[in-house]
């Protein structure tokens, strides 16, 4: 059975999709108004949870909506996978009319503390995913003893650089250092995850808008967007408040004309509040929490979390989940991200856009 306790905590990883979806044809995106980096935290405990359907409570099931538990998947799947494909291509082209019209090309320096596998990883990632679209990639790596005082010394060559347009230090630092005082050291119009104090100061006024908007909510509202879900005049919810996805998705929702609430770990009967969204975004990291029942029939779900659950008959011992109970919800919703395959491709994808604004805004190029 699901836990029904909320925490704050927001996961994406980028994970290949592995099965083939067909989604509807891809309406082209409008201008979005402009992420702190991924957060990269310990593999969390594999959670002993069976397919989601099969543990839903007596309770729960007798007070289902018929859909939620009709054995008919009725919702379109949201293909991030494809999505994040279609916006690549897209980088691609602009920056080659860009180096061909001025003959610059972006730069995304990324600065690496320490030797965590995962870290590693995400940095391989990123770094081959602008070698695809054409953004030149600077990549510094400290030992793990490296002080603060180091760190904000390769910021600030970075942050002076003409070539370097985004800068992105790697999540989780040491625990000897401080991630407020790294991340705030760089500069406000190459912070490209967007988390910068005075860019989420200005994602939260009106009439005003911020160099950028962080990744994953950003790739969020795409996947909206490129899908035709209609965003203005209608109830959404956020479930998860934290300062990498929940509290910048209810923002950019809000921007976007949506009636927002946000569902978090004190929230009184989170289900009647979600039950009510024509928009659901899911961002709080507990494994299969939202159920069918939770879901509003028709209703556009963005699921965010990515949670191992073991899995004995996986080779790997274990299989990924959201926060969201695909089973269940797809049988109810209108259209829904899987997982993974849906969010997590799209995160990457708004790192490389991010940085091509920023050289565009740096050299004035239209």
């Amino acid at each position: 059975m699901a836990s029904s306790k909320l925490s704050d905590c927001s996961s994406a990883r980028l994970l290949p999709l592995r099965r083939a979806l067909l989604p509807p044809r891809l309406r082209p995106s409008p201008a979005l108004a402009s992420r702190r980096r991924l957060f990269v935290a310990a593999p969390p405990q594999l959670l002993p949870r069976p397919r989601c359907m099969d543990s839903v409570p007596a309770a729960a099931a007798s007070s289902a909506d018929p859909a939620t538990i009709s054995s008919d998947v009725s919702a379109k799947i949201i293909d991030g996978k494809l999505v994040s494909k279609q916006i690549r291509e897209e980088i691609a082209i602009k920056i080659a009319r860009m180096k061909d019209a001025i003959g610059i090309v972006p730069g995304l320096a990324v600065i690496l503390v320490g030797s965590r596998k995962d870290s590693q990883t995400y940095v391989r990632n990123k770094k081959k995913a602008c070698e695809v679209v054409g953004i030149k990639s600077y990549e510094v790596n400290l030992p793990e003893d490296s002080s603060e005082e180091e760190v904000i010394k390769h910021i600030a060559s970075f942050n002076s650089d003409p070539f370097v347009h985004g800068i992105l230090v790697q999540l989780p630092l040491p625990r000897h250092m401080n991630d407020e005082n790294i991340l705030n050291a760089v500069s406000i119009e190459k912070d490209v995850d967007g988390f910068h104090p005075l860019n989420i100061g200005r994602l939260a006024m009106q009439g005003r808008d911020p160099f950028f908007v962080p990744c994953t909510p950003k790739g969020c509202m795409e996947l909206l967007h490129r899908y035709g879900v209609e965003i203005k005049g209608k109830r959404a919810v956020v479930i998860g408040r934290s300062n990498i996805v929940g509290m910048p998705a209810a923002l950019l929702l809000q921007k976007a004309n949506a009636t927002v609430s946000i569902v978090h770990s004190q929230t009184k009967n989170p289900e009647e509040i979600t039950r009510q969204a024509d928009i659901v975004i899911a961002a709080v990291g507990v494994a299969n929490l939202v159920r069918g029942n939770w879901i509003k029939p028709g209703a556009a779900i963005i699921d965010v979390g990515i949670n191992p659950v073991d899995d004995p008959e996986s080779p790997r011992g274990y299989r990924l989940v959201g926060d969201v109970c695909y089973e269940e919800a797809s049988k109810v919703a209108g259209a829904i991200t899987p997982v993974p395959g849906g969010v997590g491709p799209m995160t990457i994808a708004m790192l490389l856009s991010n940085t091509l604004q920023s050289a565009k805004r740096i050299h004035k190029f239209k």
